[in-house]
């Protein structure tokens, strides 16, 4: 298997990284009901409440709304230009080796001290500020990310709204059975997801689909795919005096059984103590060059 670990310089070559501003501008049209994105959320509802699959341009147009939503909770990006382009360049040279490897990501660093990190459809990837001081090296940076891109990849958001419309019997959103304008809808939806991914968590099967997603994803990109169960060991000595609410700690299963089927995992990958984990090209991004004592 043939794995990928080149410069800082090469890894731009594998994402063009939009502006924020620009696709911020494309979230304050979606309430527009005459903008593209306007139409493209007239059957947005539609589409989840039914079996139909959704395209990827009406996942994108419900991904970008519950970014801004997700803005508004959690803060806005850190004004950081550089640090941003490096989560993003990072980003994507692990969501090139992912199961969904054809569409465009986006990644986000968030000024907030809690620790979270989470994904909306589409391919928008956040990460606090909080979680990312926590880190040492870029495998660890890449570990997190490669986990959220495993929950874009497997759609899990849009799989849990669908679920718990159809399976728990929880009220379908249908043009049918809404009152209000198509925008209230819409709202209502989102406001769905927000409560799965920020609140009540996703499904505990889909966390640890993800974990595994992320061990092959860092593998494969060239970082060492333990850095995934360092990454958890670290938030397993936070987790005692940590924030819960809307914290990573209050959105996925216990540490324990995650940090047990990490382990388990591992063992696919005999030659990983080889591969990159990039501690000082971290800190010079991340921690302004103070790199920490991790070494390779």
């Amino acid at each position: 298997m043939k794995r990928l670990i080149v410069s800082l310089a090469a890894l731009s070559c594998l994402a063009a990284v939009p502006a924020h501003a620009g696709w911020q501008d494309k979230l304050n049209n979606l309430m527009n009901p005459e903008s593209k994105e306007g139409k493209i959320l007239s059957g947005a509802t539609q589409v989840l409440s039914s079996s139909q699959e959704m395209t990827y341009q009406t996942e994108c147009t419900v991904g970008e709304s519950l970014a801004l939503d997700s803005m508004q909770r959690f803060g806005k990006p850190v004004n950081n230009e550089a640090l941003q382009k490096y989560v993003n360049l990072v980003g994507n040279a692990v969501a090139r080796n992912s199961r969904r490897s054809t569409i465009p990501y986006r990644f986000v660093v968030l000024d907030n001290p809690v620790q979270n990190a989470f994904a909306a459809p589409g391919g928008i990837v956040f990460i606090s500020r909080g979680l990312l001081n926590l880190l040492d090296n870029e495998a660890e940076l890449a570990a997190v990310l490669a986990h959220e891109v495993g929950h874009v990849a497997e759609k899990h958001a849009l799989k849990s709204t669908r679920r718990a419309q159809f399976l728990q019997g929880a009220a379908a959103i249908t043009a049918a059975t809404m009152k209000g304008s198509k925008g209230q809808q819409f709202e209502s939806m989102i406001g769905d997801m927000q409560s799965t991914l920020f609140d009540k968590g996703l499904d505990q099967g889909m966390e640890f689909e993800a974990d595994q997603a992320a061990l092959e994803t860092t593998y494969r990109t060239g970082y060492d795919p333990s850095a995934m169960m360092t990454v958890l060991e670290k938030l397993k000595r936070q987790e005692a005096t940590a924030a819960k609410n809307g914290s990573w700690f209050s959105t996925h299963p216990p540490l324990d059984e995650r940090m047990a089927r990490v382990a388990a995992g591992l063992k696919k990958y005999p030659d990983r103590a080889s591969l990159a984990k990039l501690p000082a090209r971290f800190a010079k991004y991340v921690k302004g060059g103070k790199a920490s004592k991790t070494t390779k």
